[in-house]
């Protein structure tokens, strides 16, 4: 399957708390009247996101459908044009991105339901090729991540090759996904010497600069 990502920002003048709510009380419903849609997941940021200051995204949308024929039935379809209609309610679109990307599970393993998902925006080194970028952090660092302690379970989105057609480059090059119980449990994880060792190859494959990230819950609406 392919999973559409979008990062969301909210409109202007929306609280949080509002942005939430109409996100996942009303848009939700929207969104399930899509045709082919197999999951729908969105991801909340906490509010420890917001203390000191905005996080890089108010939210974080996973739309999943079988192909991409899939993907082109549903950009034609009448609950489509539904679903852009709703969104000028209460999101900013023009602070909107969309990466279409492949998962690759590194770590299986069951979620709690109140279960804490660390999601972290991934840019590659500008020399090096994509399909490099997507070996070293999938086939070298995804085994030694997998082995943070507590961790449950530790997904990669790779963003498609297809993004990268005729000189265009993703918003981000993927996304590193970790679901842990607690928000005690990742923060002894990001002090483990393993996460030492991950951060000293992340050097090997990303870009220099933040790596930006939010800790969010995740809300399962189809799937």
């Amino acid at each position: 399957m392919i999973n559409a990502v979008t990062l969301l920002k909210r409109k202007p003048g929306l609280s949080v708390e509002e942005f939430q709510r109409y996100w996942r009380h009303e848009h939700a419903g929207v969104i399930a009247r899509l045709p082919g849609v197999q999951r729908y997941v969105q991801s909340h940021p906490l509010d420890e996101n917001y203390a000191d200051r905005e996080p890089v995204f108010d939210g974080f949308a996973e739309l999943w459908a079988r192909d991409s024929q899939a993907f082109r039935d549903i950009a034609a379809s009448e609950a489509y044009a539904a679903v852009l209609a709703d969104e000028g309610k209460f999101l900013d679109r023009t602070a909107n991105a969309l990466v279409l990307t492949d998962e690759h599970v590194i770590k299986r393993g069951a979620v709690a339901v109140n279960a804490v998902k660390c999601i972290r925006f991934f840019s590659r080194r500008p020399d090096m090729p994509v399909e490099k970028f997507q070996a070293c952090w999938r086939d070298a660092y995804g085994p030694l991540m997998a082995t943070l302690p507590s961790l449950d379970r530790y997904a990669q989105y790779h963003a498609r090759l297809g993004g990268y057609a005729h000189g265009r480059q993703p918003a981000y090059d993927g996304f590193d996904i970790y679901w842990f119980e607690s928000t005690e449990a990742l923060r002894a994880a990001m002090d483990s010497p393993t996460h030492g060792r991950g951060r000293e190859e992340e050097r090997n494959f990303l870009a220099a600069g933040d790596r930006p990230q939010i800790l969010a819950g995740e809300c399962v609406i189809i799937g």
